[in-house]
């Protein structure tokens, strides 16, 4: 099968697509996946050079994010809610190749109106910013929402959940390009352009002076977003895409008596496995009400150039989830006929 291989720790550019590699050996709890499409993460960049706190023993197939469906020739462990061809998404490690194996019990079916391209992109995503806004921040109809890096994977998809909430919603992004994408497939009641030096006064003018309630913040622009915080404002740290992390004074956390609260979606299925059923379970019945739609970056990524989509991810020239498209569903039926 083909998949990108990573034998020696290199940018994920300079990694050859592989066309021989055999297929997964799946565990007893684990199934074989075959991979329609694969979400490209920021993380995938990292480990492939040695820098992510998740690193596989050599060799391994890089890649962690999917939809297919469960192949044909797949085993079906003792309990297992899925049967073979069952359309399918969710995170295992090696996706980016023609198959994958990943443990049964952490598969989610994906829904009808939801394309394998769309649901690529899903499971690490669209977990974390449901978790974050309702769950840990416990966002509610009326209040202000400042979503920095909007027009991103993360980003965009906290901007529907936002707006389904009934929240109101400021989108921030550095070019006027992104800043349409929140507006036209977000939904964002405002956008403004954080690489203006004033922008944490024009969120305090939209919010006629009082501030934002909650801050989405995966980028790590701590600092200037307490400036623009209302008084007991949820401050909410996803990540920190700006590529270094953000020493705090706490002066502004006092004073405006601020929440801080961190959300690492991947150790739920650790330490709180429930929470994980209950926060898919939510978010399933939302996709197929159509009240949320995934958003993808508008090219698709054919297997081949799955580097150049990580590098256009890593220079930021992306919007939505970027996708690496592996299989044609339709191109195989028509083949069967």
């Amino acid at each position: 099968m083909r998949a990108y291989v990573v034998n020696e720790y290199a940018h994920p550019s300079k990694l050859p697509l592989s066309l021989d590699t055999p297929t997964p050996a799946p565990k007893v709890d684990e199934v074989i996946v075959d991979v329609y499409s694969a979400g490209l993460n920021y993380f995938d960049i990292l480990q492939a050079q040695g820098k992510y706190q998740t690193q596989p023993p050599f060799p391994w197939v890089l890649g962690a994010e999917f939809a297919g469906k469960i192949a044909e020739d797949s085993p079906i462990p003792k309990g297992c809610p899925f049967k073979r061809g069952d359309r399918v998404f969710g995170s295992a490690q090696g996706c980016y190749a023609d198959k994958v194996a990943a443990k049964a019990n952490s598969l989610l079916p994906l829904p009808d109106n939801v394309s394998f391209d769309q649901g690529a992109g899903l499971y690490i995503t669209w977990a974390t910013s449901y978790e974050a806004l309702v769950g840990r921040a416990n966002l509610k109809a009326g209040e202000w929402i400042l979503v920095h890096a909007a027009a991103g994977g993360v980003g965009i998809a906290a901007v529907q959940l936002a707006k389904a909430v009934g929240a109101k919603v400021i989108a921030a992004a550095g070019s006027s390009e992104k800043l349409d994408v929140c507006r036209r497939y977000g939904g964002a009641d405002h956008a403004i352009n954080y690489n203006n030096k004033d922008w944490p006064k024009e969120v305090m003018k939209l919010t006629g002076g009082k501030g934002v309630d909650v801050v989405y913040d995966p980028v790590g622009h701590v600092r200037d977003s307490l400036k623009c915080i209302a008084f007991k404002g949820r401050f909410l740290i996803i990540g920190f895409a700006g590529g270094s992390i953000p020493e705090l004074k706490l002066n502004l956390v006092l004073l405006k008596n601020v929440s801080l609260i961190g959300l690492l979606w991947g150790n739920y299925s650790k330490l709180e496995p429930t929470r994980v059923v209950t926060v898919w379970k939510e978010l399933l019945a939302l996709l197929a009400s159509n009240k949320v739609k995934p958003v993808m970056y508008s090219k698709i990524y054919p297997l081949e150039e799955m580097g150049q989509g990580l590098i256009a991810l890593e220079q930021r020239k992306t919007w939505g989830k970027v996708i690496v498209h592996v299989k044609d569903e339709n191109k195989r039926i028509a083949a069967k006929l």
